[in-house]
This record gives C-alpha cells, structure tokens and sequence, in this order.
C-alpha cells in the first residue's frame, strides 16, 4: 500500500483502527440523492439481458422444463431439473441492475467493487458493457484512486463493507447498491449483536466477500468455517485452553484485538448465506448447548442471541438437491456454477456424500463434445478430467445449478450433452414459456 492513502486502498484498514456504526451510515446514503437500492424495471436492459443470456430464462430448454413437470426427453436422455434451481431472486435482481444503471448513465465510467456474482460468463458481459470490475489483492487490496465525483459505483449482491460505504459517499459517486436483501438481514442481525455487547460468530469462509463485507459490521466477530472449528470455539468457552493456539488458528477470522477470555462470553449466531443450512442450524444447537451448560438456562438470553438469517433461495436449492438425489431412476448427477461459488460447492457435496456419481462444471466450454470428455470440480476442489463421462444407452440425469447460474448455462450444458449422445442433434427450438414470478419488492 505504499504512497497510497487509506481511504484510496481498502484492506479494511480503517475498520482495524475505528469503530464504525454500519446501520447508521448505510441510512446515510439515502440522504445523498446519489444512492440507488432498487430495481426500476426497464424493458431495455431487460431486453438485452435476454439477449446475452444472463436473466431467467423465457423461451429455451429450461423455461419449457418448467412448463413440463422439470423434465425433458431427448433421445435416450432423461433429464429432471431440481424443483429449485440456478438464478435466485437477489442474484438476478443484482444483474438486472447492473445493467440498468449502464443504460440509465451511458455516458459515466461505471464500477463493481467486486464480481457481480460468481458466473464468470456474467461478469465477462459485464465487462462488455464496459463495466469495470475491481479484483481484491491479498496484499495491496483494492486500489479505488481513480474514482471520482460523477462516477457510477455499483456494489455487488454479496453486499460492500461499511468502510466501503463510507468511502463512496464522502466522494461524491453515484451508487447503485445490488445487495442482496437477504445478505441485509444478515447485516441487521449483527447490527444487533454489536449493540447489544454480543460477539458475533459468523458461520462462513472468511475470505469470502459477503463474509468480508458482513464482519465490517460487527464490533467483536469470530468466523467459523464448518462444524470442526464451532467445536474448537465451544471447547474454549466451557474449558479454556491455550490462547495464543487459538488465535493463531483463527488468526485471519477475527476481530483487532479479540480476546476469546473475554469475547466468548456473550455470543450470537450470524451466517454467510451460501453456507449448509444444516450446518448453521448446528452451529446455532452447538452455541446454545454450550452457554446452557456454562451459563444455567435462567441466564441463557443474557449470553446467546439467536436471530432467523438462514436464506430461503439457499435452503431452497439444498432440500431440492436432497429430494431429487433420492430419485432411484436418477443415473448421474450434473451441477452447473461458478467455481468460486460457496453455493454450488454444497450442492456437489451433498450429491457426493450420497455416492451420485456428480459432475460441477461452471461451463459448457469444460464439456469436449467430439471426444466424450469434460473438465469438472469436485466438492473439496479438484479439478479433474473424466473421459468417456457419458456411458451408451438410456441414461437419466438429474441437473441443478447454483443461486448465481442464469438458465442459459444450463441449457449449454445440456446442449453438449444431447450432441454427445446424438451427433445429429440439431438443438432446441425456442418456444415462448410464462415468465418466472419474482417478489415485487417495494422497499
């Protein structure tokens, strides 16, 4: 960060030397006249988000697998959608707005803080608007000098940190906040822990930028990535234990200056909204459990505070993935998302704990057509090489895809696979399908 000013690189520098109270700057942009939270449903962005197939889809495979009870005959292949699937509501909501705020300022230099979403082919369109996205530096962080009053800064649906917030404002900018509505109520949840003295303990990855961007809004946070590491924090709480161990295994996790002697002794639950429902349901259980045993149950409310921040698109995705990898007729399993997508991972993990033979790929380009071979992910994040993926004869595959996947990544991906098993396979005519409903928000 050298010659660069704090408020000009963003590492959360500002956020390790002051306190910040995120509920009352973000009201503060409202004041602005400079700050755009919600969708205005213009046809034409609309309209070419239909073209660059990066909306819902209208017209394809996927929109009449919806018309068609979730499922398609083609050939041999059998294919059955999840009942719940790709695109959740914020995710497209935060597109769409990107792209109207290009259409709304064609003349402004316009900028993301972040991916939009994880769909690399989304942000790659993005880009073609001219949309510059900004990349996070493990080391240097996001350099935002050459933002300047009348620019367009757009924050992604994973949410932009307070300091973030902050910044814009004092600068002068227009900014389009994608957040998603869900990842909010994230935020309103440890809003609460911090002004109620509770620590926050946060169920998710902490490099993660929805995690990065919910801890800004915490005073005391510690981060738990899975069951492994709750158990290690609800062992300190009833035992203790080696402090300095501690806080060297979490020490990219916490708060400046946190002391688990002292910080652990009022806690509540907040989670990344991608993260396994069950897990955080767990989590919760766990807190619960352990401030019971230590604390009595008259005390209980005085030392753990439990608010709802499970995401509906999330628990939606995972209990479909559930109920279709039951499905006896179901051969292989197919997931579709971006590879950095916290999401999608869970759902090829839950296809591989079950024993599916699964497949994740975040790409039609990863699927080699000629040579019946594809690059795919697994859960724990290997890239491997499967030749001859797709056997002879009558197969039933069952498809998913992660909450930042538009239909039309679905619909390639089933391409490939219908001219894998028939080389004359001419593809899909376009059929025009009832829309998706999606909540009329109105705040």
């Amino acid at each position: 960060m050298a010659g660069l000013p704090c408020e000009s690189v963003v590492l959360l520098c500002r956020a390790e030397t002051e306190k910040v109270d995120g509920r009352a700057v973000r009201r503060s942009l409202n004041a602005t006249g400079r700050y755009v939270r919600q969708p205005t449903k213009d046809e034409k962005s609309q309209a070419l988000m239909e073209e660059h197939g990066v909306g819902y889809s209208l017209s394809g495979l996927v929109a009449q697998m919806r018309e068609n009870d979730m499922q398609w005959q083609q050939g041999e292949v059998t294919v059955k959608l999840a009942k719940a699937y790709g695109y959740c509501w914020g995710v497209e909501r935060a597109v769409r707005m990107a792209y109207e705020a290009r259409n709304a300022n064609p003349d402004k230099k316009l900028y993301i803080t972040n991916e939009i979403i994880h769909n690399p082919e989304v942000n790659q369109r993005l880009r073609e608007l001219d949309i510059e996205i900004f990349e996070d530096d493990a080391e240097e962080g996001k350099d935002y000098a050459r933002i300047s009053e009348g620019d367009v800064v757009i924050f992604p649906a994973f949410g932009a940190t307070v300091q973030e917030m902050q910044l814009f404002k004092d600068r002068g900018v227009k900014m389009v906040d994608t957040t998603c509505p869900w990842v909010a109520k994230v935020w309103n949840s440890v809003d609460q822990h911090s002004r109620k003295s509770y620590t926050s303990v946060i169920h998710g990855k902490y490099s993660h930028e929805e995690t990065i961007a919910t801890a800004s809004f915490a005073d005391t946070y510690i981060i738990v990535r899975d069951l492994a590491e709750a158990q290690m924090v609800v062992d300190y709480i009833l035992k203790g234990g080696d402090r300095e161990a501690f806080l060297k295994h979490f020490e990219k996790a916490v708060s400046s200056g946190f002391d688990p002697d002292r910080d652990l002794e009022r806690v509540g639950l907040a989670n990344q909204t991608t993260m396994l429902k069950g897990d955080t349901q767990e989590i919760g259980k766990m807190l619960e459990r352990t401030m019971m045993a230590k604390y009595g149950p008259a005390e209980l409310n005085n030392h753990f505070m439990l608010m709802d921040t499970i995401c509906d698109a999330t628990q939606e995705r995972q209990d479909a993935m559930y109920e279709i990898i039951d499905d006896p007729s179901i051969n292989m399993m197919l997931v579709v998302g971006g590879f950095n997508s916290s999401n999608t991972s869970h759902l090829q993990e839950i296809a591989e704990h079950k024993g599916l033979p699964s497949f994740w790929v975040d790409s039609a380009a990863r699927i080699d057509v000629e040579n019946n071979k594809l690059l795919h992910k697994t859960g724990w994040g290997e890239l491997k090489e499967t030749t001859n993926w797709l056997p002879e004869g009558p197969l039933t595959i069952a498809v998913t895809s992660g909450a930042s996947t538009p239909d039309k990544a679905v619909e390639e991906v089933l391409d490939r696979v219908f001219r894998i098993k028939d080389p004359s396979f001419a593809g899909i005519a376009a059929k025009e399908c009832k829309p998706m409903e999606v909540p009329d928000e109105d705040h």
